[in-house]
């Protein structure tokens, strides 16, 4: 948000993240932004406030945020050579004048077939346990992938600013 030069808070919601029975990776994503901008904007109800989560899709599996050392391994070794589509949703909400719309921007990231010893040096050296895919493209994680699809350069490592600055203009905040 500082590389758009508004001010802004930030503040943590508390909204559940465990996916829905067979609920796909792009509706995981797009349910959690909406979600997490609700949570926040009812504490802020004059704010316009901007919610988002990211959900790695590899073939319609949610690869949620991998926690332990053990559960990162895995995912690497299930996107080796793979085609993975990071789901990034953004959600902008402002209590006060009613406004609420949602956006995804999905990232197609091809991983290089990745050897286990090359898991396993990534992994002790970046420990990305709390990010979707066990995947961190703005460090050392760049070294796993062949190739990065996109029309938002911003997408992958965050939150998707050319998608956030379309629906902020749409609920009314100038930005120029």
């Amino acid at each position: 948000m500082g590389r758009l030069r508004l001010p802004f808070e930030q503040a943590a919601p508390d909204v559940d993240e465990t996916p829905q029975p067979g609920e796909a990776p792009e509706a995981l994503a797009r349910r959690l932004a909406l979600a997490k901008a609700r949570d926040v904007a009812r504490r802020f109800p004059q704010a316009v406030v901007i919610g988002s989560d990211q959900v790695a899709d590899l073939a319609g599996t949610p690869l949620g945020k991998p926690g332990t050392h053990e559960r990162a391994v895995a995912q690497l070794r299930a996107m080796r050579g793979q085609t993975v589509v990071f789901q990034t949703a953004l959600a902008v909400v402002c209590l006060a004048t009613g406004f609420e719309q949602a956006d995804l921007a999905a990232v197609r990231v091809v991983f290089r077939d990745l050897g286990d010893d090359e898991i396993e040096r990534y992994l002790r050296a970046e420990q990305p346990y709390d990010c979707a895919g066990s995947a961190k493209s703005e460090g050392l994680g760049i070294a796993l992938l062949e190739r990065i699809d996109n029309d938002d350069p911003t997408a992958l490592v965050g939150l998707p600013l050319i998608r956030t600055c379309r629906l902020l203009r749409a609920a009314g905040v100038q930005l120029l």
